[in-house]
Order: C-alpha cells, then structure tokens, then sequence
C-alpha cells in the first residue's frame, strides 16, 4: 500500500478561454492534458484522468499513454465531481492521491517525484506553494482521508478538506511560482508564452 495515485481532474469547460480549450494548447509540441499525463505517468503507475462525457479532443490527447480516464457524468458541478469519478475508478489500496490540475504547464516529473517523497517521509497532506510560500497544487492527501475528499461538492475542490484538517497540512516550496500558475484565459497564456495578448 505505497502506491500513489494521481489524479487529473480535466473535465472542465475552458470558459474562460472564450472557445479555445486551454488543455489542448500545445506546449512543446504537445497538447497540455498530454504533457501533464506524461508527467504523472513518469512517477506512479497509477494516473487517472477524470473527463467530460462525450469522446472528442481531450481523449485524443491522451490516447495511447498508460493511463486510465473516467467520464464525469456532470461536469458543470466542478472540481467535486472530477474528484468523486476520479477516486471511484481508483484502486482501493493506495497510501494516498495526488490532485494535479491539468493546466499547470510549469509542474514537472521532478516536482511531482519531491512531493511524493515529502509524503512518504512524513504522511499526512502535502500541498505545494511557490518559492515564497503561497499555497498553490499540487496537493497530496493520504488514503484515510479519500472518503472525505470523495464527499467534497461544488468547485471548491479540497479546499474545505484543508481548512478541516489543517493540523495535518505540510507545505512543500516548488521553485519559483509553478505551483501556482495555472493558465485560464488566452491572456495567461499570452504572457506566460511571453506574446502579447
């Protein structure tokens, strides 16, 4: 029971990229969902992509890597509903689940590979900041609180869950802000590609 899972909730609308889907923007030649699957797939066996209904862009982006997908039936609730589809198609014997947003382009293998080693040295819920200490993703819970993330609702995600046990709570620095860049709109993008918008 030393495996951790992690799980990519990508299952969200893109409103805010005004009909562009933020996931599928190439970053290195390869679309977002495919290079933070990859990521995760470089250190655990265990990489679960929640995702919308229907088939279409998103699965062709992850077809062919070792990694399972599960369709959320409702998408529109939020993050809850990735995690709950998410953690119902992961195995039961995990020591833990890494939640890893998918449009975080800075989050590598050897970010996620450091957090994994802080959790297991120390268990209990890893969060990631940016080098000056701001809370951001990716965030590690251990398996005796899965039941309870599995109970979240809306698009608050885990946040509840951190604010709850926050006598658990360990925070990991990641170098500069990568934990915390995510990129929601074509204006993020822009200036994080260093174009103007």
């Amino acid at each position: 029971m030393n495996e951790i899972g992690i799980l990519i909730p990508a299952a969200g609308a893109s409103s805010r990229m005004r009909g562009r889907d933020k996931l599928l923007e190439p970053v290195g030649g390869v679309p977002l969902l495919s290079l933070i699957a990859t990521r995760a797939r470089a250190v655990t066996r265990c990489v679960c992509v929640a995702l919308p209904g229907a088939e279409g862009p998103r699965h062709a982006a992850i077809a062919g890597l070792d990694v399972k997908w599960v369709q959320v039936p409702d998408p529109s609730e939020g993050m809850a509903a990735s995690l709950r589809a998410a953690l119902a198609a992961l195995p039961e014997r995990m020591s833990g689940v890494m939640i890893l947003p998918a449009d975080m382009p800075e989050i590598d293998a050897p970010d996620l590979r450091t957090l994994i080693d802080a959790f297991r040295d120390a268990p209990g819920i890893w969060q990631a900041t940016a080098a000056d200490g701001t809370p951001g993703h990716p965030v590690i819970f251990p398996a005796d609180l899965l039941g309870e993330l599995a109970e979240v609702s809306g698009d608050r995600g885990g946040r509840d869950l951190l604010a709850r046990h926050a006598n658990r709570l360990h925070r990991l620095a990641l170098p500069g802000r990568r934990a915390v860049t995510d990129l929601d709109t074509p204006e993020d993008w822009a200036r994080w590609r260093g174009a103007p918008a």
